[in-house]
């Protein structure tokens, strides 16, 4: 899907790539064999993931929808298989588990988000509590 996405509009590729592009694509960053690579391009089409269309003898592949769509499905559906829904241990796990160490520049990233969801919440909760006050 990264190939596609990363040729996605702007990149030349509004009309969809080719198996040949997709091929070459993955290939930079992948060590498998072209026959791998179509029959999973195959899978995404079954999936519904990517759409192909029809030009001659070349078949052009398009991504269905953009990858912050995806990720955004992904993430919602991996958090409710594994941790019910629920964000915050998600992110606790996730922190705990990690080798790496978040970056000040990170730690601050997540400070803002942190906040920001308090002040919607916050707000939510004015909201609530004024109806049927008048």
């Amino acid at each position: 899907m990264k190939a596609v996405w990363d040729a996605g509009p702007g990149a030349g590729a509004d009309q969809g790539l080719t198996a040949g592009e997709v091929v070459e694509a993955v290939a930079r960053v992948q060590n498998w064999h072209p026959r791998t690579i179509k029959t999973l391009l195959n899978r995404l089409v079954q999936k519904k993931a990517v759409d192909v269309r029809v030009e001659g003898r070349r078949y052009l592949y398009r991504a269905r929808f953009p990858r912050d769509a995806a990720l955004r499905r992904e993430s919602r559906s991996f958090l409710s298989r594994v941790f019910g829904g629920a964000v915050a241990p998600a992110v606790v796990h996730l922190l705990e588990q990690s080798d790496l160490k978040l970056t000040p520049q990170e730690i601050e990233q997540l400070r803002q988000i942190l906040e920001s969801g308090e002040e919607k919440r916050d707000k939510a909760t004015r909201r609530q509590g004024d109806k049927g006050t008048g």
